[in-house]
């Protein structure tokens, strides 16, 4: 391979450096790992067309050696995001190189680049049409955008086994797995936590979107069901115009704790290093980052009993599958420092032989050099 051939042109993001979400990390951590590999690296970044600070629309800036392509949108939500990406399918057709696509909510934009003879790599996410959040129409679009990016594709990746199976079953050959990677983190500074009024091992955390599929109201009724001396933390965004945002509010004990989200990586991975145990109540999806991430901080886990999680982690931690299972779970973290110990040694070993970075840019590196 020449190194004129190894350009990687990476769509489905809003841009770098990441602020936040499982793509963008992603994105950022392998473009600077693929750049020391002796690749060139093109990320595709939204802007607001009405922003007057906004840079004008195929202007390339430099981020620690990565190329970011500047292109604006107009609108804001799904329509927005769509017009963006459609923008970056046709500027990529005129570009060299591989193209990696970063989920696969506007997949039919692929077909342009399949008739251009281009080779692209699809991550192809959770299976969006069949989550409960999504009315009729936004489940139909994503199932029409699942079914063609799979099958148009020249390399699907699926983040889990599950997934992968999942994807085999509606007729999509060849898909490879590769799941999220995170950093061991081995230490962290406990002035951290003082704003939140925390102190180490005497928590538990929740990191999640506020949604019912992630288990939180149910989380938050069984923990606060008694006094505890333990305290719960529950990250993430809660609206005031969300009746499930307000229940959750609503059926908490004076213990639990709620910062709104943090996007400060530094006080996240504080608030991860130090905690009890970490509260993953997902219920469907594929390897979920924030999960990873609890693997890397070497947390003990207790999480919502499905194959998801279960292969995540390694049934090496504690699963839940109703509240009384929940309860119980909860007082044995509290009551034993044993469990907690022996869960988190657990918890690193997964991490290093699975979901260290190295490991999975390897892997794409290797998906890369596939389809040459």
């Amino acid at each position: 391979m020449s190194v004129t051939e190894k350009r990687l042109n990476i769509l489905g993001i809003r841009g770098l450096p990441a602020a936040h979400g499982g793509f963008e990390t992603f994105a950022h951590h392998f473009s600077l790992w693929l750049k020391d590999q002796g690749w060139e690296v093109f990320v595709y970044c939204q802007h607001d067309s009405n922003d007057e600070t906004a840079p004008p629309d195929g202007t390339i800036d430099e981020w620690q050696g990565i190329h970011l392509i500047n292109l604006t949108s107009s609108g804001s939500g799904p329509a927005s995001t769509i017009k963006f990406d459609l923008k970056a399918t046709r500027h990529v057709l005129r570009q060299p190189g591989i193209d990696l696509v970063l989920g696969y909510n506007t997949a039919v934009f692929a077909i342009l680049q399949r008739l251009k003879g281009r080779k692209v790599i699809m991550n192809m996410d959770g299976i969006e049409w069949k989550r409960d959040k999504w009315g009729p129409a936004a489940k139909a679009w994503f199932y029409v955008n699942e079914l063609v990016g799979s099958h148009v594709c020249t390399l699907p990746v699926a983040d889990h086994p599950e997934i992968a199976k999942h994807l085999e079953r509606h007729g999509t050959k060849g898909v490879r797995v590769i799941p999220y990677g995170s950093a061991a983190i081995t230490d962290a500074p406990a002035t951290q936590l003082e704003p939140y009024g925390l102190e180490p091992g005497r928590y538990m955390i929740s990191i999640a979107r506020i949604e019912p599929e992630n288990s939180i109201l149910e989380i938050v009724e069984t923990f606060s069901e008694e006094p505890r001396e333990t305290k719960l933390v529950v990250l993430g965004n809660f609206r005031d115009d969300n009746e499930y945002h307000r229940r959750v509010r609503q059926a908490a004990s004076p213990d639990v704790v709620f910062p709104g989200a943090i996007y400060d990586t530094e006080t996240v991975s504080a608030l991860r290093y130090h905690c009890r145990a970490y509260l993953h109540g997902h219920q469907v999806g594929g390897t979920n980052p924030s999960l990873v991430e609890a693997l890397g901080a070497g947390n003990a886990i207790i999480a919502h009993d499905n194959r998801f999680n279960r292969w995540v982690t390694r049934d090496g931690q504690f699963y839940f599958s109703t509240k009384q299972q929940l309860k119980k779970i909860i007082a044995d973290i509290i009551a034993s420092d044993q469990l907690v110990t022996e869960a988190q040694a657990r918890a690193r070993i997964a991490h290093s032989e699975s979901f260290t970075f190295e490991t999975i840019h390897r892997s794409y590196l290797a998906a890369l050099e596939s389809v040459f």
